[in-house]
């Protein structure tokens, strides 16, 4: 049968993963959550479908891909946590070093221990399969805390500490579960716990020193053109897939040390082409976690979800067991973790308590829980079996409970910024200026940056907010939170700078988001990277000639009985839309290629030539007439 095929189960996989995402990005849900539910529907809802086609489930992981199922799992977590890696700067660690450096420090062996405790007196595990799953319970999930966070505006000090946990816990708890199956497969009580240690421990330090030459020959070869622009990408995954097995091949699970630290040691190097790569690594990162998490989800079953209450001889004590063991780590294990990791810390109470409720589980415990329960299982370790199931109802409980509480509790903590409702406008001249001053009358925040001091005058003395420097500078992306921003308009009198800015900030603030000002029509054809503001398209230089002969901003409400046609019959022909502002202080851009919609209640914003005494005396005369309409209007 066609549905047989490989070709389409992996169709399918890609499908249903990258949908939830899309789906999660539309409803502003947790992605991970989706892909659950999406992974869960493929394969076993589907095949309680009557029918031959869905026999087994038409997704079947272990009958689809076999032994190829491990090895799959095993490099898309490698690309995963390589992908985190490139996103650790030094920089960062200004303000959350230290908090960093206590989290891991302390937080590692203090959250080991009671996640340990949790799966043993909690869950009625083993304390051999306790500790291993302890161990892999420090991690912190990089692949949902990246999208929580960026939903959330807590602070960098807050979200530089929740990233840099994230990613640099998982080998650490990689390691962890790696030395208690070497304590739990080669002896048990009677193994030799010094050698052990020492064998990980070696095994460890060859793995970091792997990858960070790696780093650093890809920061030295690439630079230097040892490696050509279209092969450098391809290159780099496949340095990235051979360290990660090198090192595997040494010791179980410390090639995830490897692609860390390669990773990191590259994120703090300079190289040419880095953002092109950063983007490949990233969208590739996507496709993984979509496919990967897609697939571990269809594994379960009726059977595997019961399995756990196999632990317990009374089915009921078995689901009291599961659910007391998630809300000791929900309550108990992870608040205490941070409490006395942060204690006597510079830290405020507010962003501790915030972190201590932030520790959602995703793809990379998942995976390598399911990784050792295999193993385990065919050690015939007794309690190995409830590993998946305890692994998916951490990764379920966690993600719910943090992703859809977490803007509530920045909100009581005073740490959430609130929406991001600010205007960043590239250019200090006067029409920024002057667009500045009738955003600040509609109450949005705004910014004017530009690298000269000299330029910015004016709009100090507008009372407006300025940052002074390059936005293409990484210094200055660190310091101003583009984060705030819910558009950023480029109006310097460089096209090609314009061009650039929407082309480099594109992807982090959404294209949706970055307007550029119209190019010189005089001069070679030329392509814009963002849209461009206006419906004609103007130029800085058309918009400054109108500065000149007095043109002035005017914001009129829009009502049931005063529309935008009625607006336009008022308006000079010359006028120009500028955007729309609507109830819920979005602000909608008219471009080349965009029209809002104008709903009553709305404000309209329009940029046209300014009243004449006979243009006024006609509309004293129209607002007579229709004073009962409610219609603001204002310069």
């Amino acid at each position: 049968m066609a549905l047989d095929s490989l070709m389409v189960k992996i169709a399918v996989i890609g499908v249903a993963g990258v949908g939830a995402q899309w789906i999660a990005w539309r409803t502003q849900k947790p992605a991970i959550a989706l892909m659950l539910v999406m992974g869960i529907i493929v394969g076993p809802v589907s095949a309680l479908i009557p029918h031959e086609l869905f026999r087994g489930g038409l997704i079947n992981p272990e009958r689809d891909f076999g032994a190829l199922m491990e090895p799959i799992i095993k490099l898309a977590v490698a690309v995963i946590l390589f992908e985190g890696g490139l996103s650790l700067n030094f920089r960062e660690l200004r303000h959350a070093g230290w908090a960093v450096m206590r989290m891991v420090v302390i937080g590692v062996p203090v959250g080991w221990i009671l996640g340990t405790l949790a799966g043993h007196y909690g869950a009625g595990l083993s304390w051999e399969v306790a500790a291993l799953f302890g161990g892999i319970l420090v991690v912190t999930g990089p692949t949902v805390i990246g999208p929580m966070l960026r939903s959330l505006r807590v602070g960098s000090r807050v979200s530089n500490v929740l990233k840099w946990e994230g990613i640099v816990n998982d080998p650490i708890g990689a390691l962890l579960a790696v030395f208690i199956f070497a304590y739990i497969t080669y002896g048990g009580a009677g193994t030799n716990m010094a050698a052990i240690t020492f064998d990980v421990l070696a095994s460890t330090f060859v793995a970091a020193l792997l990858g960070a030459a790696l780093g650093w020959g890809v920061t030295w070869f690439f630079p230097r053109g040892y490696v050509p622009e279209y092969l450098k990408a391809p290159t780099l995954l496949i340095l990235v897939i051979g360290g990660f097995v090198l090192a595997d091949i040494i010791q179980h699970e410390t090639g995830l040390v490897t692609v860390t630290i390669m990773g990191v040691v590259m994120a703090n190097r300079p190289m040419f082409s880095s953002h092109a790569l950063r983007r490949f690594k990233e969208d590739l990162a996507v496709l993984l976690i979509s496919g990967v998490f897609i697939l571990l989800s269809a594994t379960l079953d009726w059977e595997v979800i019961t399995s756990f209450q196999s632990t317990s001889p009374d089915p009921l004590v078995g689901i009291i067991r599961f659910i007391g063991f998630l809300l000791l780590l929900l309550f108990i294990v992870r608040p205490a973790t941070v409490l006395i990791s942060l204690m006597f810390s510079s830290i405020p109470w507010n962003e501790r308590l915030f972190i201590a409720w932030i520790a959602p589980r995703g793809i990379v415990a998942v995976a390598i829980t399911g990784l050792f329960a295999i193993r385990l299982i065919d050690f015939g370790v007794e309690d190995a079996e409830a590993l998946i199931p305890l692994s998916f109802g951490v990764v379920i409980a966690t993600i719910f409970a943090h992703g859809f509480s977490a803007g509530w509790w920045a909100r009581r903590l005073g740490l959430d910024k609130g929406a991001a409702d600010g205007v960043l406008l590239i250019g200090a001249n006067r029409w920024t200026i002057d667009f500045g001053e009738l955003l600040k009358k509609l109450e949005i925040p705004v910014t004017i940056s530009d690298p000269s001091q000299y330029a910015l005058r004016a709009a100090k003395r507008r009372e407006i907010e300025v940052y002074r420097g390059d936005i293409l500078d990484e210094v200055t992306q660190e310091n101003l939170d583009l984060g705030q921003f819910q558009e950023l308009i480029a109006a310097t009198d460089n096209d090609a700078y314009n061009a650039l800015i929407c082309d480099d900030l594109g992807p982090e603030m959404g294209y949706d988001s970055v307007s550029q000002i119209g190019a010189d029509r005089d001069r070679a054809p030329y392509h814009a990277r963002g849209r461009v503001l206006i419906e004609s398209g103007p130029t800085i230089d058309d918009l400054l000639k109108c500065e000149d002969n007095d043109w002035v901003f005017t914001r009129t409400k829009i009502t049931e009985k005063f529309g935008i046609e009625d607006l336009k019959k008022q308006m000079s022909s010359e006028a120009m839309l500028i955007c729309v502002m609507k109830p819920d202080r979005r602000l909608l851009f008219y471009s080349t290629d965009a029209r809002p919609v104008v709903e009553a209640g709305d404000i309209l914003v329009n940029y046209g030539p300014p009243e004449t005494p006979e243009t006024k005396q006609e509309k004293r005369e129209r607002v007579a007439e229709k004073q009962a309409n409610g219609t603001e209007d204002e310069g």
